[in-house]
């Protein structure tokens, strides 16, 4: 198996060019925001402002970039409905136009009745699927993702994301000791490609002359050092 877990020079200067674009973007917002896991996060990443076509268009050149970089292999694309979608439709063109031409397929959250009917959109799914997010919370898509692939009679195979935010997920509202992307590789055995990591965000906010990012720096390096995970 690829190690995607650790960066490559390379590969750290690819997340620090993301971290900068997301931060520009206003998709990377600084403040207090609720997680999920009911968590006050000093930091917030919201793909769904990647909303125009230069922005989720530059989206895609990081995935490729970061996939083509990983070595994962794969022999298509999947997105899971929604912010998927956009992302593996935007990923499978800036493949195609770097020499790596695969199909893809989407899901539907619900079954349509007519013409075609189903859930499933795009290519059929066969072989080694990877499925692209944003981020990877809990790991609850994840999971969902692999039973639409595993019943259609594919194999999941890997999971790119844009952000792993490295921190403890929540199981029956406890904290773990693992991540969720730690979870999908090492309990469900699938390889994970990220562009960036919490911890290339601590590194742009420290490299970062701004006050105001050296403030930003405080409040993430506490968060990640209260729910943190240990990657070693």
């Amino acid at each position: 198996m690829v190690d995607v877990g650790a960066q490559t020079p390379e590969q750290g200067q690819l997340a620090q060019e993301f971290v900068r674009f997301a931060v520009e973007s206003g998709v990377l917002r600084f403040g207090e925001f609720k997680t999920k896991a009911g968590r006050l996060s000093p930091y917030f990443f919201n793909a769904g402002l990647f909303d125009d076509g230069q922005k989720i268009g530059r989206l895609a050149e990081f995935y490729a970039k970061a996939l083509l970089a990983s070595g994962v292999e794969f022999d298509m694309v999947f997105g899971p409905a929604y912010k998927g979608i956009p992302l593996a439709a935007t990923v499978v063109v800036e493949l195609a136009r770097r020499g790596c031409n695969v199909p893809f397929a989407y899901n539907r959250k619900e079954a349509k009745d007519h013409g075609e009917g189903g859930t499933l959109v795009g290519a059929p799914l066969k072989g080694r699927v990877l499925i692209i997010d944003d981020v990877m919370s809990a790991g609850t898509a994840a999971r969902e993702s692999i039973a639409i692939i595993r019943a259609a009679g594919a194999t999941p195979h890997a999971v790119a994301i844009a952000l792993d935010r490295q921190e403890k997920a929540t199981e029956n509202g406890r904290d773990v000791d693992h991540s969720a992307v730690q979870y999908v590789r090492q309990q469900l055995g699938m390889q994970v490609c990220t562009i960036a990591r919490l911890a290339d965000l601590l590194l742009y906010l420290s490299d970062n002359g701004e006050e105001e990012m050296r403030s930003h720096h405080e409040n993430v390096l506490a968060y990640r050092q209260r729910y943190g995970v240990n990657e070693g």
